[in-house]
């Protein structure tokens, strides 16, 4: 033993600071805990393992924004908070665009970092200074709900606690504690007392104001054509059916934004994507809605100019947060919708309370009984005559090679249909929901983020559903997965099974796109406008890559007539209890993404 380092324990000695983290953690019911590692956390991956015998576990990822995001994706399939530890100012700035976007997307994840050690005489050389920052919760302050940095282990209990309240409050979002690396190593000398376990862990939720609901209510019975607009709403146990039985109680149609499945896709009163409707509505409810203008005007995306799809004298009613938890930094609240009545509270309890009234007043009026019938009768032919358009529409350029998006997902399809499925995010998200049925709360949680968010989210979906018999699908683009490949590691190492089918364009086309747009505008030559966007000249070999990865891979296919072969080759590995990573070569542009 050196006597010069290794110091024997004190007589009082009864753990580790760490250690009250630790049992924190496990007190507030964490399934898991994603990291990539740091020596400003040791002493807590100590306690983590040796103390909280790794319970719950850990699980290593390659990077930190994997990290966060998987317990992202694991929050929007369950709506319950998982934890991220995420290795001091470093680590914290990896992971930031991650953390911008799980707060975009209301996603409750606790983030716990790790800085300094504060003392300066306990730094090492170089090292713990250039890690540390003064104040490191700055570096995300703006978009996370709270952050907080404990000066002693007597302040850890009591801000854990309220984080994880802060945290659970609806609207929802990650808050961020950090732990000096000082404190975590110190011996634990005297006893710290947690919070009561029987304690109330998140407030109870926000009703909407009565007379507002009623308010609400009298516009919705003497509109002709409402429409039903739910973002958010969906997600919360329960929202699914509460909007089917509001529809259906109301006569009205619904446009979902799907930010979350709030209604079933061939319900006779879905009118999602359908303008022609749109143009009639003459009352709409938002429903725990943020952006209202990109789904109610038509957008010149070249010239950025917008026109309204609804028309003149519309009114328009709200049931949600409104400005609760608004940035002050960014500006993810979208343009103000001015409505007629505002009702702040939680969709959760208003819209059943709301279909209650509605109820009681139609029961009681004839005419109003007859007036919803005809209503209904008159969306559902609006309903199939929408979507007998885009069966037909989809079968256009059936054989064309590279696939069109419509021949690649009605061949997904038709090999999960008859499964039970989850889809994770949905980079087809504008092709897909007029060919699957999505009759199932849990059949998709929302879809996918910015670029380099959805393969990383994706697993965290996957683990949601790991054990209850589902197939998890992951149609993923192919610029996404260049950010973040090692991702498919974790899931291979987790055994996280997942039928991850490339939507692999050789493109980030959406930019590509734009680029396009530009040319057009300019008169400058569009065959340069791939310059900067190509995904080829050399072509990643993803199936190469996921089998390197411990994955099942199959491809590159661009004959449509291969598809469907290989994805039951690949849905047989994922039932086995593997990642399966089949690529397909598509199209750059949807024809009928604009219709």
């Amino acid at each position: 033993m050196d006597a010069k380092t290794d110091k024997k324990p004190m007589e009082n000695y009864t753990g580790w600071q760490s250690d009250i983290i630790v049992d924190l953690i496990k007190q507030y019911g964490f399934p898991f805990i994603t990291l990539n590692p740091g020596a400003s956390f040791r002493g807590l991956h100590d306690s983590i393992v040796n103390h909280g015998n790794n319970e719950p576990p850990m699980m290593l990822c390659n990077h930190e924004e994997i990290a966060v995001q998987i317990a992202h994706g694991y929050s929007k399939a369950t709506g319950k908070p998982s934890a991220v530890i995420l290795h001091n100012l470093v680590g914290l700035l990896h992971a930031c665009m991650a953390i911008y976007y799980a707060y975009l997307d209301r996603q409750p994840i606790f983030i716990m970092g790790a800085t300094g050690p504060m003392d300066e005489g306990k730094r090492r050389p170089h090292i713990d200074w250039t890690h540390t920052a003064l104040v490191q919760g700055n570096a995300v302050r703006d978009y996370t709900k709270w952050d907080y940095q404990p000066t002693s282990i007597h302040g850890v209990p009591e801000s854990f606690a309220r984080a994880y309240s802060i945290m659970t409050t609806q609207p929802t979002g990650p808050i961020y504690m950090c732990y000096d690396a000082g404190l975590q190593e110190m011996p634990l000398t005297e006893k710290i007392e947690l919070p009561p376990v029987n304690s109330a862990h998140t407030p109870s939720l926000m009703m909407p104001d009565p007379k507002a609901l009623e308010q609400i209510a009298d516009k919705l019975l003497a509109a002709d054509h409402p429409i039903l607009m739910p973002e958010y709403h969906g997600r919360r146990e329960g929202g699914f059916e509460s909007m089917v039985k509001f529809a259906e109680t109301l006569g009205a149609g619904v446009w979902s934004i799907p930010n979350a499945l709030n209604f079933p896709n061939k319900h006779p009163l879905s009118l999602q994507f359908d303008k022609v409707s749109l143009r009639k509505t003459d009352v709409m409810l938002g429903l725990d809605v943020r952006d209202w203008e990109k789904q109610i005007v038509e957008l010149n995306s070249t010239t950025r100019e917008t026109e309204p799809l609804v028309k003149e004298g519309c009114e328009f009613l709200e049931i949600g947060f409104g400005e609760i938890n608004i940035s002050k930094w960014a500006m993810d609240y979208c343009r103000m919708q001015p409505t007629t009545v505002r009702a702040l509270g939680d969709t959760i309890l208003g819209v059943p309370e709301l279909t209650r009234m509605c109820a009681e007043r139609i029961a009681k009026d004839p005419k109003l009984q007859k007036k919803i019938a005809d209503r209904k009768v008159m969306i559902g032919k609006r309903h199939d005559e929408v979507w007998a358009r885009w069966d037909k529409e989809n079968r256009e350029n059936w054989d064309a090679s590279p696939l069109t998006f419509a021949r690649l997902s009605h061949e997904v399809w038709d090999v999960i249909k008859n499964e039970d499925w989850v889809l994770t995010a949905n980079d087809l998200k504008k092709t897909i929901p007029k060919i699957w049925d999505f009759t199932k709360p849990y059949q998709h949680p929302g879809v996918e983020l910015g670029t380099s968010t959805q393969i990383g989210i994706s697993i965290g979906v996957a683990l949601a559903h790991k054990n209850k018999g589902r197939i998890v699908v992951d149609i993923q683009p192919d610029g996404d997965l260049m950010y973040d490949a090692g991702a498919l590691w974790v899931a291979a190492k987790y055994e996280i099974p997942m039928l991850i089918v490339m939507h692999n364009n050789r493109a980030y086309y959406n930019d590509w796109e734009h680029q396009i747009r530009m040319a057009k505008l300019r008169g400058t030559d569009e065959k340069k406008a791939h310059i900067g966007m190509d995904l080829f000249g050399p072509e990643p070999d993803f199936a190469k890559l996921a089998q390197s990865m411990g994955c099942y891979g199959e491809g590159p296919i661009d004959n449509p007539k291969d598809v469907g072969p290989a994805l039951k080759r690949a849905l047989a590995e994922v039932k086995k209890g593997r990642v399966a990573v089949v690529d397909t070569i598509t199209q750059h542009d949807n024809p009928n993404r604009h219709k």
